[in-house]
């Protein structure tokens, strides 16, 4: 069976033959070549822009399409076109009738761009890349859920792991990609990953705007069912995008994302909160403190069982702020290891309270960052760490970290556990 295009391209070709020979005095062809000619309107109401082309063309019963932006050619008498990237586009129409076929002059069709609007621009940074990943947010409230009268009915502790490791991506060719990593959060627990893409529409209503997905079981941040899978922006900018979806119970949820960080970036984020965070050594788990040296860790010291830490040194609280500020509180005493001839003290003594600023960036041995103290005599959880004033993140997340003190050519050096006070 031809397709309508191969059939259209056969009749025209034959068509033409036809006309050829009439030139040549064959008279037997019955009708007039046909004068292709159309309108377009454009639904500007929602991106992508769809283009409806209306004929106008007479004596005409075959029609081919050439949309001008290299897709295939269609067939029809009136045709609809998506067009996904702004720009003006030329396009032909190439009509056949009992007398032969002709094209239309290319007729110039331009396509709007949606950049200015500002929820989609920071939704998929078209003035840059073209393509923006966020993932839910890491703090407490990243999913509210709303009253159908906007009253607050919860707000969310700080999420699951297998949600905060999701990924979700917004192209400006409206295409969007949900990366579920380890899994998706569903019912209360993780299950199996839910990963899928699926094509968008975005309606500029309002102020920022609206997200419609369009494949099927396709859903942002939650697997919760949203009202036609359309999600309104309720706050875009270059560090927070907020979605709220609507329920079948008429109920709303509000979601918050950030931007997907480098693991160097997320790293300072857990580090610091976004702002400011406090942390102290984890004297809830058996050795907080080994000490050893690159090779060995814990090979000069094991560490003491589950609150073994001195009660001067477990209080201590250690505060780091997203613009390079770090504080010690030392509360009460500091539990100093050595006096200042360096023979052993291991006693509780006065308070050495201090702040300074920190350097935050890669790490120069094992770790996934590290931040470099900045003044003389500052440390973190033993006052005789390394004195490059160098500390580690071998790991961290919102709540717990490993903090190794000194560079990797340091010995001996000092690995902590630290959790969010």
């Amino acid at each position: 069976m031809f397709t309508s295009t191969r059939k259209l391209g056969l009749v025209l070709a034959g068509a033409a033959a036809l006309a050829a020979c009439r030139k040549e005095g064959v008279t037997s062809l019955d009708g007039v070549i046909p004068t292709p000619a159309f309108t377009v309107a454009l639904n500007t109401t929602q991106f992508p822009v769809v283009a409806t082309f209306t004929n106008t063309t007479t004596d005409a019963f075959l029609y081919q399409w050439d949309f001008g932006d290299g897709s295939p050619l269609a067939s029809g008498q009136n045709v609809t076109h998506t067009y996904k990237t702004p720009d003006t586009y030329r396009v032909k129409l190439t009509a056949a009738g009992r007398g032969g076929s002709s094209s239309s002059p290319q007729l110039p069709v331009t396509i709007p761009t949606v950049c200015g609007n500002a929820g989609y621009a920071v939704l998929t940074a078209c003035g840059g890349t073209g393509a923006t990943s966020w993932t839910l947010s890491d703090q407490p409230g990243a999913v509210v859920k709303l009253a159908a009268d906007g009253a607050v009915l919860s707000t969310s502790p700080v999420l699951n792991a297998c949600q905060l490791d999701d990924v979700f991506s917004f192209t400006n060719s409206f295409t969007y990609a949900y990366d579920a990593g380890a899994g998706t959060y569903a019912n209360g627990t993780c299950g199996a990953p839910l990963s899928g893409n699926s094509d968008f529409v975005y309606k500029p209503n309002g102020t920022l705007g609206q997200i419609i997905l369009l494949g099927n079981k396709s859903f942002i941040g939650l697997p919760d069912s949203v009202v036609n899978k359309t999600y309104d922006i309720v706050e875009a900018t270059p560090t927070q995008l907020r979605l709220q979806g609507t329920n079948p119970d008429g109920t709303k949820t509000v979601v918050t994302y950030i931007p997907q960080l480098s693991a160097l970036d997320k790293a300072k984020q857990a580090l610091t909160g976004g702002s400011a965070r406090t942390w102290v050594l984890d004297n809830t788990v058996a050795a907080p403190i080994v000490v050893g040296n690159e090779a060995s860790p814990s090979g000069y010291f094991p560490g003491v069982p589950v609150g073994g830490l001195p009660a001067c040194q477990a209080d201590d609280e250690y505060t780091f702020t997203a613009d390079g500020k770090f504080t010690y509180d030392a509360k009460a005493e500091t539990y100093v290891a050595l006096d200042a001839a360096g023979k052993d003290v291991y006693a509780c003594q006065a308070p050495r309270s201090d702040n300074t600023t920190f350097a935050f960036g890669p790490a120069s041995g094992a770790g996934v960052a590290q931040f470099v103290l900045g003044k003389a005599g500052t440390f973190i959880g033993v006052t005789n760490a390394p004195t490059d004033r160098i500390y580690r993140i071998i790991s961290i997340d919102n709540q717990h970290m490993v903090l190794r003190a000194g560079g990797p050519t340091a010995d001996p050096l000092f690995t902590m556990k630290m959790r969010v006070k």
